[in-house]
């Protein structure tokens, strides 16, 4: 693995935070220099993902564009880079899903230098978690990524109306629960709790491994003691599924997506959530074995549970944003689930599935924006008929909704039964009948939703105003649902990378048939 000679991965991971700097620095009330420079700096990533993606050797697994340059030194801290056939993936999402979140965010008025800044920096900790092989740096992006989330939605946020209910009536009131700012707290604090346990899990292999080194690839070659895996395990399951919105800890993440701005939601959705299952997949299945091998079967407990309560609790609600962030954590069980099948097509299946519902979700989050900025409701049932009058954005939402149910011949469906067949194969079939039972609440949601807000009678009083999107608004809705198809009916530009890698991680746990 000889190091390569142009750094493309760093280029890639900096360019959008030398873009914040470009923004604060020199585009100060030039709202137009402020998108430009935005657009041009996540253009130049997204171009350097996809020449990754496509000079990336198929045939190897293991780390490619390898780089690494000392930090300190003394405590073994390196700044390491390098992507396999999963962090490939991820990173092709991430380009995606901020270039269309850009474009998203064109009609931003309010402080957009800020804005810009804070987006740009928040995806430059995402891509470095992504390529990062010493855990150290791994964890500095990972603060990266998440900390900028508290200042873009606690100011550029909405304030939703949550109606006290119940006993704890009162502690709704007290809190201001559906306000931006708690939120973008409550957000926070979570994150904060679970990145606690990351750093306590990533010093206790350290001191474990000799205290020599930071890098993933040394880590990989130590076999650590398994009761150490045993606890080191679990406390990098809680600290990074919090971040996929694992049940319990999954409380945070509806009133993030709710209260965040648009291209913030398609970020937190789209990527952030990733991070979080991506966490558990490379750093603790893919460091711990023995401690996998033993936690398996309660990561796929409650990833069943995250399937069929997120899919229930987005029936019940009301506020469109809230149907799709209940959606998310429903299918963020799908991740965990194939995850913890411990099989081929199951890891395919969970790595498929951060893709698809990254990219799906981020359509469905700008549609919700759209759809917001013109009808000035997200309440589902003051909406109707909006299909007369937006049509795009009505083929769009139905092509996102098909996707998230599981239809033949989009990304989501190639996820879904891969994921269902790799239930099928574990030791725990049961897994599969809840699972399945989760699709079809999605079926019964948001198809429901979508007739609700799209189909029927128009109320033209008080929507005679509506019309489709418009100028910038049109790329992120063709792009992402372009995608959509194009991984659908060709999952192997994916899969086959993906497979490489799930191959060799199954290896290491050992139990490849």
């Amino acid at each position: 693995m000889a190091p390569l000679t142009v750094p493309v991965l760093t280029i890639m991971t900096w360019s959008p935070f030398i873009g914040a700097l470009l923004i604060m620095f020199t585009a100060r009330h030039r709202p137009l220099a402020v998108r430009l420079i935005a657009t041009v700096t996540t253009g130049i990533s997204a171009v350097l993902s996809v020449w990754i993606y496509v000079v990336y050797e198929r045939e190897n697994a293991g780390f490619q564009f390898y780089e690494k340059l000392p930090l300190v030194p003394p405590l073994g801290i390196s700044y390491e880079l390098g992507v396999d056939g999963i962090s490939l993936l991820m990173v092709l999402l991430t380009s995606i899903i901020i270039v269309a979140g850009v474009f998203a965010s064109w009609t931003v008025a309010v402080r957009s230098q800020e804005f810009y800044a804070l987006l740009l920096a928040l995806v430059t900790g995402v891509y470095g978690v992504f390529v990062s092989l010493d855990l150290f740096v791994l964890f500095l992006f990972y603060e990266l990524a998440v900390l900028p989330m508290y200042l873009l939605i606690g100011i550029w946020g909405s304030t939703g109306e949550v109606r006290p209910r119940g006993i704890f009536a009162w502690a709704y009131r007290e809190t201001g629960v559906g306000t931006k700012e708690y939120a973008a707290m409550k957000l926070t604090l979570y994150l904060l709790f679970g990145s606690a346990f990351i750093l306590v899990g990533i010093l206790a292999l350290y001191v474990n491994a000799g205290s020599s080194s930071f890098s993933f690839l040394d880590f990989e070659a130590t076999n650590f003691p398994r009761a150490l895996q045993r606890w080191v395990f679990l406390a990098f399951y809680v600290g990074f599924g919090i971040l996929a919105g694992i049940w319990p800890l999954h409380t945070w993440s509806p009133d993030g997506h709710a209260s965040a701005p648009t291209a913030v939601s398609m970020l937190h959705a789209g990527v952030l959530m990733k991070l979080g299952a991506y966490g558990v997949v490379r750093v603790a299945m893919g460091l711990l074995p023995e401690g996998t091998v033993e936690w398996a079967p309660l990561m796929g407990t409650v990833a069943v549970v995250n399937i069929v309560y997120g899919a229930l609790s987005a029936m019940a609600q009301t506020d469109l944003k809230y149907v799709v962030a209940y959606s998310s954590v429903s299918h963020m069980g799908i991740v965990m689930l194939g995850a913890a099948t411990l099989t081929e097509v199951g890891l395919n299946g969970a790595v498929f599935q951060m893709f698809a519902h990254g990219i799906m979700t981020g359509l469905f989050f700008a549609l919700v924006g759209l759809i917001y900025e013109k009808s000035h409701t997200r309440e589902i049932g003051r909406m109707g008929g909006f299909g007369s009058r937006m049509p795009g954005i009505a083929a769009a939402f139905t092509l996102g909704s098909l996707s998230s149910l599981g239809l033949p011949g989009l990304s989501g469906f190639v996820a879904e039964i891969l994921t269902f067949l790799g239930a099928w194969q574990s030791p725990y079939r049961w897994w599969l009948f809840p699972a399945v039972a989760g699709t079809f609440l999605t079926a019964v949601y948001v198809l429901r939703v979508a007739r609700r807000i799209f189909w029927g009678p128009l109320a033209e009083a008080e929507y005679a105003h509506l019309d489709d999107a418009r100028g910038p608004e049109w790329f992120s809705l063709v792009f992402l649902s372009a995608v959509l198809i194009l991984f659908g009916l060709a999952p192997a530009l994916a899969l086959v990378p993906v497979d490489r890698a799930t191959i060799a991680l199954l290896d290491r746990l050992g139990v490849l048939p």
